[in-house]
């Protein structure tokens, strides 16, 4: 694995001292710096918070965290670091704030990194996030049976129940991002990751023992209405190519699914009773969490979840906790999940 650093301001001592404690452990580790930051897959991007220089990857496996001297006042954190996200174009953002490094992601909130080796703590956390396998590629084939192509009794539920959803009134991120950000910058969110209405989330439905119709990424929740568009049928996996395998209809311009088919698709394989799942950023007290907060789309926050569910007395109708981020519920029907715990759900979700 290689890493880089790019130092477009100068670093407080503090703030030095604590990026050569970074590269020291990172090759400890067996990891190798470069000069080149289009060869590596984990760059550290050293700012001012005045005029925070963004990075622009040219390789989406780089992983950009951006590295600053945090404010004295702890709670104050996020308020100061979620706009670093926007500006400097970061998957995270670490704050150094003398003894602990905190973490701040787009959807996934902010936590504490802290030890007697602050270098080990802080990649114990950041390394399982930035190396971590992402599924997101889309396999369109134009396969669909006729039969559904104006969809049927299951993304008739879907439809349906993201319209429920989007009465629950919930949030699209975990927290209020429209305190943390100017109006620019929640612009420039909002083109980025299609927030608007319930678009973070995601809500799926079995059709046979092998495929599921999913909502589309970036769609609002009460809007999902063509089949093939809005609602995607998965019929496989491509494991080696990590491409999710998508039959739509031959005159349909389809949107990409949901970048959690992947979960999706591995805990549908793994549980032929579950009929349907929900993910929402909300949260339900007394419920099994995961440890690691991993990006939405990679395989291992889909592993982590499904070895929850796996645990769980009843994985068809279960409930798991994501760190920092919302949780994910299986039942027999969309309309059972949201029977049973939508007079529960909290809207914001507890930071770890």
């Amino acid at each position: 694995m290689t890493f880089a650093f790019v130092v477009a301001a100068t670093p407080s001592p503090a703030l030095a001292a604590l990026s050569d404690q970074l590269d020291a452990e990172l090759r400890d580790r067996g990891w190798t710096r470069v000069t080149d930051v289009d060869d590596a897959k984990l760059v550290f991007n050293l700012v001012d918070t005045a005029e925070p220089r963004p990075f622009r990857r040219h390789a989406r496996g780089t992983y950009a965290a951006t590295l600053y001297d945090g404010p004295i006042d702890d709670a104050d954190i996020i308020g100061t670091s979620y706009p670093l996200l926007v500006r400097s174009l970061a998957n995270i953002v670490l704050a150094q704030t003398g003894d602990a490094v905190w973490f701040t992601t787009m959807e996934r909130g902010t936590y504490r990194a802290s030890g007697a080796s602050l270098a080990a703590a802080v990649l114990d956390r950041l390394l399982p996030l930035a190396t971590a396998r992402l599924v997101i590629e889309n396999d369109f084939r134009r396969d669909l049976e006729p039969e559904l192509w104006l969809g049927d009794a299951q993304t008739e539920e879907i439809r349906t129940a993201g319209e429920r959803i989007d009465e629950l009134g919930l949030l699209p991120a975990p927290f209020p991002i429209e305190d943390l950000l100017d109006e620019r910058d929640l612009r420039h969110v909002k083109r980025l990751y299609g927030i608007g209405g319930l678009s973070y989330g995601n809500l799926s439905a079995r059709k046979d023992a092998r495929r599921f119709w999913m909502s589309a990424s970036g769609v609002d929740k009460s809007k999902l209405e063509i089949p093939g568009r809005d609602i995607l049928l998965v019929s496989d996996y491509d494991a080696d190519r990590g491409v999710i395998v998508l039959s739509v209809p031959p005159d349909v311009e389809p949107r990409r699914v949901s970048v959690d088919a992947i979960e999706h698709w591995m805990i549908y394989q793994a549980h032929p009773d579950i009929g349907a799942i929900l993910h929402v950023h909300a949260w339900l007290d007394g419920i099994p969490t995961t440890e690691f907060n991993y990006p939405c789309g990679t395989e291992e926050l889909a592993i982590s979840v499904a070895d929850a569910l796996a645990a769980e007395p009843d994985p068809a109708h279960a409930v798991i906790g994501l760190t920092n981020h919302g949780i994910t519920a299986t039942g027999s029907s969309l309309t059972e999940i949201l029977e049973r715990i939508g007079s529960s759900l909290r809207a914001q979700v507890p930071m770890a």
